[in-house]
């Protein structure tokens, strides 16, 4: 595989992809849902003055949802992935085989976090949900 592989990328399917994974971010990461146990977790206790929506808490996920975004449909296009079947297979590939190991590792090594395991599980949930709609996105768009 060499970069030549990101002419032959669906630019239009990254961005719709690229939407989606943050989109679900958005709603994983919800203090209804899971954002309250993702901050326990964490032991982030925001002081009630203080601002949890500024702007870097919304650019910087969605550039790293575009990075990675850009990586799937990369490996999708060099492993010949164009149906929803194979999307979804190079989804979970890449979400529990890269991301949710990435996660664990990371969590399994981090005394600062009350609840390392629980950080890393809702983490690497939300990256293999994310990951399987992308893939499914790029493998139905090819």
């Amino acid at each position: 595989m060499n970069l030549d592989v990101l002419g032959d990328v669906n630019w239009l399917a990254v961005l719709v992809a690229t939407v989606v994974y943050f989109g679900i971010g958005g709603l994983w990461f919800a203090q209804p849902v899971l954002g309250n146990a993702w901050m326990r977790a964490m032991g982030w206790k925001p002081a009630p003055d203080e601002r949890t929506s500024n702007a870097i808490m919304y650019i910087a996920p969605l550039i790293t949802c575009l990075i990675s975004t850009i990586a799937t449909a990369a490996l999708a296009e060099a492993t010949g992935t164009d149906t929803l079947g194979e999307g979804v297979v190079l989804g979970v590939v890449l979400g529990i085989g890269i991301a949710a190991a990435v996660c664990f590792v990371t969590s399994f090594f981090d005394p600062k976090k009350p609840q390392p395991m629980v950080y890393a599980a809702i983490t690497a949930g939300y990256h293999v949900v994310g990951l399987v709609a992308v893939s499914a996105i790029i493998g139905v768009w090819n």
